[in-house]
């Protein structure tokens, strides 16, 4: 688990490593430098225009669609997170019964425990590190998705439904929005996991404030962005978690015959 945390703990540190090494406020085009720039913003900067072009140069359209179009390429990618965190929630009986039957702080008895548990996660065939690949991946797609809609000029300069895509929403309505959609996804998330942890709990209510208090400020494009990844999570999380419940279910012989 540490080291899960460790290497989570790295992909945000380089989230922001590449934030602060990019400016937002600069727009991308043919004429932009640097490998972030060139192989990942510009690429989807130019898909979001062609989208926009076909949606009658709608770039309010264009973004929800193109939303949904990585949210759907990544989504393979989510339900294989989603299998690895079942399969260590579904081992941590048995981790807690070893880290009590180990609980003693000497060096020999922690290193037994490390060893248990890896025997444990082989018998099982389950890779504790194996949750964290799809979000290395995920993260740099949805983070140069970001900046490619904060830095396409010409997203800045167009309306939709009620708002500026370059400006902040006036009537908030879009971050109280974005706000309630991610406790919702969160909410319904940690219920389908069945997870109590308290800590799991408390991020439920701080990421919504994460997320709206920079949609009161930031462009309008970014918080409908985020309203619709989100409302994409809400069903992606049904989906995929109802097909492994359908697939457990399957998994389990046919029972209710008594036998004589």
């Amino acid at each position: 688990m540490k080291k899960k945390v460790f290497a989570v703990s790295s992909l945000i540190f380089m989230a922001l490593l590449l934030a602060g090494c990019t400016d937002l406020n600069k727009p991308i085009n043919d004429e932009s430098t640097g490998f972030w720039s060139q192989w990942f913003v510009l690429p989807l900067s130019k898909f979001i225009i062609e989208v926009a072009h076909l949606l009658w140069n709608s770039y309010g359209l264009a973004i929800i669609v193109t939303t949904l179009i990585v949210r759907l390429v990544l989504m393979p990618l989510m339900a294989k997170q989603v299998k690895s965190s079942r399969a260590m929630q579904e081992l941590q009986p048995k981790i807690k019964e070893l880290q009590k039957k180990y609980s003693s702080k000497d060096q020999n008895t922690q290193k037994k425990l490390q060893e248990e548990q890896m025997k444990l996660f082989q018998q099982n065939h389950v890779n504790p590190l194996a949750g964290c690949l799809p979000i290395l991946i995920q993260m740099p797609i949805l983070f140069a998705f970001y900046q490619a809609i904060m830095r396409t000029s010409e997203i800045k300069t167009q309306s939709f439904l009620w708002f500026q895509l370059g400006s902040a929403d006036p009537f908030y309505i879009l971050p109280v929005i974005a706000a309630a959609t991610t406790f919702l996804q969160q909410k319904i998330m940690m219920g389908r996991m069945g997870n109590t942890n308290p800590q799991m709990a408390m991020m439920m209510y701080v990421f919504p404030i994460m997320i709206a208090v920079p949609a009161f400020y930031f462009p309008s494009a970014l918080a409908l962005y985020w309203v619709v990844g989100n409302i994409f999570m809400i069903f992606q999380t049904y989906i995929i978690y109802e097909k492994k419940d359908d697939d457990q279910k399957d998994q389990k012989p046919a029972g209710g015959a008594k036998q004589k």
